[in-house]
C-alpha cells in the first residue's frame, strides 16, 4: 500500500465522525428546505411627524416608543378584525422595529401567502396611526404613512442554501463532539495497556546495588573452620614447662 492510501485511511479512522456528520447533516437541511411551509414577509413604513418644526429629537423619541406599541393589544385589537386573525395570532405574525437615528417604524407582516403577509402588515400599520393620532395634541407629534407594504416575490423561508449550511454545520459540531466523547473513552484504556505494573517489577527486580542475596551466599567464603588442637607454640611451651617441674 502506498503512503498517500496510509495517510488517507488513518485519517478518515480519526475523523470518520465528522466525515459521516456534515453529510447526514446537510442532506437533513435540504430535506427541511423541500417539506418545510414557506413563509412571506411584507413591510410597510410609518413616520413620525412633530407639530412642531425642529422637534426632530422628540420625533424619534416617539417613534422608538410607538414601535414597541405595534405589538400591542391596544394597536392589534382593531387589526385583528380586519384580518380575521385572533388577537395573540396577530401579535405573532407582525412586529415592529425602529430605527436609532430615524423617526420611522417599521411593520413588518408574515403570512404563508404574499398576500396575507401584506394584509397583516396594512392593517396594523392603519392601526397604529389610528392610534397615535387620537393623543396628537399631548405628544405633539402624528403619524404619517410612509410606504405601503408590497407583495414578496420569494419566501424568507425556508432558504435551501441557508438550510443546507445550517445542517451542515450541525453535522460538524455533532462529528466533533463524538470524536471527543471517544478520545475520553480511550484514554484510560491505552493508559493501563502501555504502562507496566509497578507492583509485580518492583517484586520482580531487586533493589538498585543490593545483591541477590542467594547469590551472595554461593560467592562468599566460609568463615567457619573446624576445630584444630592447640597451636604447636602453646603445646612445647606446655612440654618445657613440664620438664622444668620434674628436675
Amino acid at each position: 500500500m502506498t503512503e498517500p492510501r496510509r495517510i488517507a485511511r488513518r485519517l478518515v479512522g480519526r475523523w470518520w465522525p465528522v466525515v459521516l456528520a456534515v453529510p447526514l447533516g446537510a442532506v437533513a437541511g435540504a430535506g427541511y428546505a423541500v417539506v418545510a411551509h414557506p413563509s412571506y414577509a411584507a413591510n410597510s413604513y410609518v413616520i413620525v411627524v412633530p407639530e412642531t418644526p425642529g422637534e426632530t429629537v422628540a420625533a424619534v423619541n416617539f417613534a422608538q416608543a410607538y414601535g414597541r406599541l405595534a405589538g400591542q393589544p391596544q394597536v392589534l385589537a382593531t387589526a385583528a378584525a380586519e384580518t380575521g386573525h385572533r388577537t395573540a395570532e396577530l401579535a405573532s405574525l407582525v412586529h415592529g422595529t425602529t430605527s436609532p437615528d430615524a423617526p420611522m417604524i417599521e411593520i413588518t407582516g408574515t403570512g404563508p401567502r404574499p398576500e396575507e403577509a401584506v394584509r397583516a402588515a396594512e392593517a396594523v400599520s392603519r392601526s397604529l396611526v389610528a392610534f397615535a393620532n387620537t393623543s396628537s395634541r399631548e405628544t405633539g407629534v402624528r403619524l404619517v404613512p410612509l410606504a405601503a407594504a408590497a407583495e414578496p416575490e420569494r419566501p424568507t423561508t425556508p432558504s435551501g442554501k441557508l438550510d443546507v449550511a445550517v445542517g451542515g454545520s450541525a453535522g460538524v459540531l455533532i462529528g466533533a463532539l463524538v470524536m471527543m466523547t471517544r478520545r475520553r473513552r480511550a484514554a484510560p484504556t491505552g493508559s493501563a495497556a502501555g504502562e507496566p505494573d509497578i507492583t509485580e517489577a518492583a517484586a520482580a527486580e531487586p533493589a538498585a546495588g543490593e545483591p541477590d542475596t542467594a547469590e551472595a551466599a554461593a560467592g562468599e567464603p566460609d568463615t567457619t573452620e573446624p576445630a584444630a588442637g592447640p597451636a604447636p607454640e602453646l603445646a612445647g611451651a606446655g612440654a618445657g614447662a613440664g620438664a622444668g617441674s620434674k628436675r
